[in-house]
This record gives structure tokens, C-alpha cells and sequence, in this order.
């Protein structure tokens, strides 16, 4: 088996500097607007260099990188550019699964015949990639996706580096704990406390062991990637991905009218992309961040599809009360749709209220007069009155 994993190096960075030349070889921050409270999205290699990370409040990146250029998110710009890359993708092989809207996971077994060694390949791809767009990719191939994802965070930017069937395990001492994907804070203050604080020492560890002091699905988890085993992190197919919106108030906000308009609004932008993708979900999720920097995430799951964006509104804002203080403040708040799927079969409108079945009509309908007109402005009159957002939020 030969897997590539294939990751946009500074994606949105990467696609403003390449449609801005004059930006190139500068700091480019992408991300919430200087003076507001919220955070950076991506960042150049260049801005990097002054410690500037994602997520990080864009009041640090400021203060770490005040020559910077910040910019504002233009989603609707890079999905446009990841679509074209990813056909490029599907060009190589027919099994590729994008993982997110820079990543991609790629089987590449039996490809050979057409592209010659999975080094080869991956060169090929690259350039494909840089002569079309512009932009740098780094891949990372192997015998399992795991480590394929691993292996492409190793020379990054603009890398290429394979471990060889055999090779796992020494790749894996050589990066660490710390490097191995999964491993979040909490996991590995916990296996310093232990005292396991290398691969080699996990390894080790009889599985039982680690499961009684980790958990179950953490211990398994554990055992295999240390062993360089995927623990399955991708399947075969594209079995689900979430779609989420947030924003971040530029000062805490109680107030439930503004509270409700704003996930009105952030309702509509998700829905509108699961339209695009023709997908379907049962679940809603409801993020929130509190002044003290607190977040919590509430979920919902359905035993039918969400069909609307009023839908995806509704069960949002009585989740959001049902876990929430009304009147209490929050400085962030988000929706979005986990379990997402490609909807293969129509759905069954007579199992779910007629209401949504004809919203859900009409929003497809516009977003098809959008398409044909992309000039033409269409919104819900209740989103039209201002509300307090966070420019590049």
C-alpha cells in the first residue's frame, strides 16, 4: 500500500500572497482585523518567523508582528482555489479523501504503471500544483495514512519525505510525543507524569496497562501509533467532516436579540455551504466562549436530517438556552453541522415538518440564482439591520 498525504503549505496566506505579488516574501496574517478580539486564521511563513501561530489572539500577533499585513478572511476565494487543487488530486487517483479545505489523503497503491515511484509521483504533483497556482505543497508518503500525515509535516514547507515499509517505528523515536498527532496537552502532561515520556517507552507498556491509566480508547489509540500502526484516523471512504461558523464580538454581549440575529446569520453560512456539497447532517453543535476564555461546545443529534437553515437556527438557539444563562455574557459564539454527509439518496420529506421542507427549497433556489448571477445579493430581511460583529471574525 502507498498512501500520500498532501497538505497546501500557509494556505490562505500562500493564495493572497500569490494573488497579491507585491505581498510576497512579506508577513501576511490572515485572519480578525487589528483592534479586534479576534484571532489569527493562517499566517506566512514570514510571520511565522516572529512566533505568529493560528488561533492565536490577533492583539499578540500584533504585538509579536506590528509590521505585519492583516488581511481578511476570504473564504469564498480559498474554497474556490481548493476545489481546482483538489480536481488536480482526483486526476492522480481515483481512492483520495480531502480531509479539510487544504489536506487531502491520496492511495496511490498500483499507480506505478502511470507516475512511477511514489517519489516521482510526488514531485509531479508538486509541480503541477505550483505551476498552475502558484502555491506549495508538502507530502508526506507512507504505508499507512497515519504516518503518511505525519511524514508530511516533516520538511515542511514545500516538503517531500517518504518512510520506507519498515522504517515506522525509527521515524516515530525520531519525532517524539510531542510531534505525533493526537497527543493533545492534557494526553501528554499526563504521560510526563508517568513517566512515559518517549515512543520507546510506551512501547513498553503492555496495553492493559496504559488502558487502566488512560482509558480505553486513548490506551489503544497509544499502543498503535507509537508502533507506527494507523489507528484509523481516515477511512477508505468520505464517511463525514463537520461545517461550523463562529464569530467574536469586539465586546462581551449578552443581549438575546443580538445573540439570536447572530446565529441566524452564522445558520444561513453553514447551511449555504452544505447546499454547495449537497450533503446532510443530524447533528448541530453550539460553541461558546466566555470572558474568561472558558469554551464550551453543546451537541444535538436528530433522528432526521436538518433541512434549513431556520432549522439549523431554531435547534441552535434552544440548545444555546438550554445550556446557557440568558442575559449572561459571552465574547465568541458558533453553529455548525457535525457528522456531515455526501447525500447519496433523496431524502424522505414526509418524515419532517413541511415548513423546513419548503425553506429548504427556497434556499437552494436562491443559491442557484447566485450561482447563474453571482452579482445578485440576496438575504434574509432580518440579517439586513447591523449588528455588533467582528470584521474578519
Amino acid at each position: 500500500m502507498t498512501y500520500f498525504h498532501v497538505d497546501l503549505d500557509a494556505f490562505f496566506a500562500s493564495v493572497e500572497q500569490q494573488d497579491h505579488p507585491d505581498l510576497r516574501g512579506k508577513p501576511v496574517i490572515v485572519g480578525a482585523k487589528p483592534g479586534t478580539r479576534g484571532v489569527v486564521s493562517a499566517c506566512s511563513y514570514e510571520a511565522r518567523v516572529y512566533g505568529v501561530r493560528s488561533a492565536m489572539p490577533i492583539a499578540e500577533a500584533v504585538r509579536r508582528c506590528p509590521e505585519g499585513i492583516f488581511l481578511p478572511v476570504r473564504m469564498k476565494r480559498y474554497r474556490e482555489v481548493s476545489r481546482q487543487i483538489m480536481e488536480i488530486f482526483s486526476s492522480f487517483t481515483p481512492s483520495w479523501i480531502p480531509i479539510s479545505i487544504d489536506e487531502a489523503t491520496l492511495d496511490m497503491t498500483g499507480t506505478d504503471t502511470l507516475f512511477g515511484s511514489p517519489e516521482a509521483a510526488a514531485t509531479t504533483l508538486k509541480k503541477r500544483v505550483k505551476d498552475t497556482f502558484g502555491l506549495t505543497l508538502s507530502i508526506g508518503i507512507a504505508e499507512n495514512r497515519y504516518v503518511a500525515k505525519l511524514a508530511s509535516e516533516y520538511r515542511k514547507p514545500d516538503g517531500l519525505y517518504r518512510v520506507l515499509p519498515g522504517e515506522e517505528v525509527p521515524f516515530i523515536d525520531t519525532l517524539g510525543l510531542k510531534k505525533l498527532w493526537g497527543i493533545g496537552v492534557k494526553t501528554l502532561n499526563r504521560l510526563t507524569e508517568l513517566g512515559w515520556n518517549t515512543p520507546a517507552k510506551i512501547r513498553d507498556i503492555p496495553l492493559r496497562v496504559i488502558q487502566v491509566r488512560l482509558g480505553k480508547a486513548t490506551g489503544e489509540f497509544l499502543y498503535r501509533i507509537v508502533r507506527g500502526i494507523d489507528p484509523g484516523i481516515y477511512t477508505t471512504e468520505v464517511k463525514s467532516h463537520s461545517l461550523s461558523q463562529e464569530t467574536t464580538f469586539p465586546i462581551d454581549v449578552g443581549d438575546p436579540k443580538i445573540l439570536k440575529q447572530t446565529l441566524l446569520d452564522l445558520s444561513h453560512q453553514v447551511m449555504v455551504r452544505l447546499h454547495q456539497e449537497s450533503g446532510r447532517s443530524r447533528t448541530v453543535a453550539i460553541k461558546v466562549r466566555y470572558p474568561n476564555f472558558k469554551t464550551r461546545t453543546f451537541r444535538r443529534t436528530l433522528p432526521h436530517s436538518i433541512l434549513s437553515a431556520e432549522e439549523l437556527f431554531h435547534l441552535g438557539w434552544e440548545l444555546f438556552q438550554h445550556n446557557h444563562p440568558l442575559g449572561s455574557e459571552i465574547r465568541l459564539i458558533g453553529i455548525g453541522l457535525e457528522q456531515v454527509e455526501t447525500q447519496e439518496e433523496p431524502l424522505q420529506g414526509e418524515l419532517f415538518p413541511r415548513e423546513y421542507e419548503k425553506q429548504r427549497s427556497v434556499e437552494k433556489a436562491i443559491l442557484e440564482l447566485q450561482k447563474k448571477h453571482p452579482s445578485l445579493c440576496l438575504k434574509k430581511a432580518s440579517l439586513l439591520f447591523p449588528r455588533i460583529n467582528s470584521p474578519g471574525s
